[in-house]
């Protein structure tokens, strides 16, 4: 199934599958956010500050609204 980062849940987990926006896919791609790797929603900010997630061996904060353009593949 596919989904939106931004309604992942803390410890929630999936395979990148796309985005959809190049200008943001172009920031992701730069930060390790590749189609096919496995990423985990690790901490999420309260009120609405951001997103904690781990990407292969790398940790990454992505805003919110980022967060919205990143689609994953769950199970």
């Amino acid at each position: 199934m596919l989904q939106e980062l931004s309604n992942f849940r803390e410890g929630e987990s999936g395979v990148v599958n796309s985005f959809d926006d190049d200008t943001m896919a172009a920031k992701f791609l730069t930060m390790g956010v590749i189609p096919g790797k496995s990423l985990q929603l690790m901490r999420r900010i309260p009120f609405g500050g951001g997103l904690y997630i781990k990407v292969g061996d790398s940790n990454i904060a992505v805003r919110e609204l980022e967060a919205r353009h990143i689609f994953l593949e769950t199970e």
